[in-house]
């Protein structure tokens, strides 16, 4: 279990005392107490590492279940003697411009937190050392650790939603620079950045239900003192759900500017095309004509035919060139 188990500690008044790695003992002083809580942290553990933990806090087996797929979307479940929260940190990997999303469980009972963390980006080491440092928020029990995770997660969403504000900038700037509709690669570039939209959009949008309900009050195991704090949360939600919206959106104009542009820019091709074909026709015709090979024809025995032919037809090309130049056809 030791690999499995991250962090393990008993907070008694806010302060942090080693546990060891007898986990039943540790919860049975934290309950006798009354004023403190074992909080244990688990990093992707398999079933069989995660039985001894369910035994020790008689987890529901349909939240274990779901803590161990990891395939969960943000939710909030209450069983008899747990509630379960699922959040979804979101990672910006300068890079590549890439979102990555991780998963985070939290199991809240009586005198207990347990989570359990999938992948990269959930900020559980920093929280926990953050509320370390402030005994006095330790001191509302399992319900400070539920309210740290989820703002510094709902924090970091907002943190990352202006890293895609910069890159989305980047990209609308390329599509309307001069020449930038000529990048072979620019909507995938476009496509790219929806997929990250997408991703974040997964992770964020549907954790409103969630904070809503924490906000209401009435989830057994949060404490009622802690609505105005949620209720921060819940603001920072909305306006991370609003950046996403936008971004979403923006990216929909750009791509539509970028199909657009390539549209402008065909039929600007088309009708250069087709002016050099009609100058290309006039010669054509005319040496058609002349290239028949037929005893009777005007001016075929006339000397000064084949340079008045030549001349005609210089005049008619500088004619059409000059025509389709002042159109802007050329």
């Amino acid at each position: 279990m030791r690999p499995v188990i991250v962090d393990a500690a008993l907070y008694r008044d806010g302060r942090r005392r080693e546990c060891g790695g007898d986990l039943a003992r540790s919860l049975a002083e934290a309950r006798a107490g009354g004023d403190a809580f074992l909080w244990v942290g688990l990093y992707e553990p398999t079933e069989a590492e995660f039985d001894h933990v369910t035994a020790e806090f008689a987890l529901h087996p349909l939240a274990v279940e779901d803590a161990l797929k990891a395939h969960q979307r943000p939710k909030l479940e209450v069983y008899d003697d747990s509630l379960f929260v699922v959040l979804k940190p979101v990672l910006y990997e300068p890079e590549s411009d890439r979102v990555s999303s991780g998963e985070l469980m939290l199991f809240l009972g009586d005198s207990f937190v347990v989570t359990v963390r999938h992948g990269e980006g959930a900020p559980l080491a920093a929280v926990r050392r953050r509320l370390e440092t402030h005994p006095e928020v330790l001191r509302h029990g399992p319900t400070s650790v539920l309210y740290a995770v989820s703002d510094a997660v709902v924090d970091h969403y907002l943190d990352v939603a202006g890293e895609l504000q910069v890159d989305l900038e980047e990209l609308e700037a390329a599509v309307f620079a001069p020449g930038g509709t000529g990048s072979a690669n620019m909507a995938e570039r476009i496509y790219t950045a929806k997929r990250q939209v997408l991703e974040f959009r997964r992770a964020s949008g549907p954790l409103a239900g969630p904070v809503a309900r924490l906000t209401a009050g009435a989830v057994p195991f949060v404490s009622k003192e802690s609505q105005p704090f949620f209720r921060d949360v819940n603001d920072h939600l909305l306006r991370a759900n609003e950046q996403v919206e936008g971004l979403d959106r923006l990216l929909s104009d750009v791509l539509s500017a970028h199909l657009a542009q390539m549209g402008v820019r065909q039929n600007d091709d088309m009708r250069k095309i087709s002016a050099w074909a009609a100058m290309a026709a006039v010669p054509t015709m005319v040496a058609g004509i002349y290239g028949m090979n037929f005893d009777h024809m005007p001016e075929l025995h006339w000397t000064w035919s084949y340079p008045a032919l030549i001349a005609v037809m210089v005049v008619i090309e500088l004619l059409l060139y000059r025509l389709f130049k002042r159109r802007g056809w050329l």
